[in-house]
């Protein structure tokens, strides 16, 4: 059997500082910075929709738009301050007001505003630009998440990455009423709502193994 003081020799041994985390608002922020820039540059590559001026007006719309902002903004600092140890998990609550402003809305314009294609129906066209920018903003967000979230996140790995995924399809939301002009009641169900439960889904089904591929715990030797 070794003894106390050689086992705590060979613990320190090649010991490296470890650097803090700095606080979870402050890491929210900056990715929620990271997430404007995504959206603006894919502004500045697509445009805005046609009729977004005139969109704007619309209350049902425009409250949409403020609830899938607040979503995002408020689940990712959810996410953040969930994946400490010490900090309530009723911060998950906090974005459920937005969540229900945004679902809400969303809900009403497919009872109100159910707006025909015309003749062709919902163009292949549309469909596979709305996916890119589904791809092109829900794909760098993610991965960023998880980096940022890769050491304390396995504390809590479900609900950090249900939260994260919650901001990623919200800001996701938010970019495809920005630039596609598809507020049918398939358009909004395929991806909007259907984005928002796909991530959410996936990060409650596989969280935990996620976040132990992206942040692996060191293996203890004998």
């Amino acid at each position: 059997m070794i003894a106390t003081p050689d086992l705590i020799e060979s613990l320190s041994k090649n010991l490296k500082p470890i650097r803090r985390l700095r606080p979870p608002v402050t890491r929210a922020a900056c990715w929620l910075l990271l997430a404007s820039v995504v959206v603006g540059l894919l502004a500045v590559s697509q445009g805005f929709r046609p009729d977004l001026a005139t969109r704007i007006y619309d209350p049902s719309f425009t409250a949409g738009i403020i609830g899938a902002i607040l979503t995002g903004v408020l689940a990712a600092v959810a996410a953040f301050l969930v994946s400490l140890p010490d900090r309530s998990r009723l911060w998950l609550l906090l974005p459920a007001p937005a969540v229900a402003l945004w679902l809400t809305n969303v809900g009403y314009q497919c009872l109100g505003d159910w707006v025909s294609f015309g003749t062709d129906g919902v163009l292949i066209g549309e469909a596979t630009r709305c996916l890119a920018t589904l791809v092109l903003t829900s794909l760098p967000l993610s991965l960023a998440m998880l980096v940022m979230l890769r050491y304390a996140a396995p504390l809590r790995p479900t609900a950090v990455t249900c939260m994260g995924s919650l901001s990623v399809a919200a800001i996701t939301a938010t970019a495809l009423s920005l630039f596609h002009s598809g507020d049918a009641t398939l358009m909004i169900i395929m991806f909007n709502i259907g984005t928002a439960v796909m991530f959410v889904g996936l990060g409650g089904l596989f969280g935990h193994r996620i976040m132990q591929w992206i942040a692996p715990r060191p293996a203890i030797r004998d």
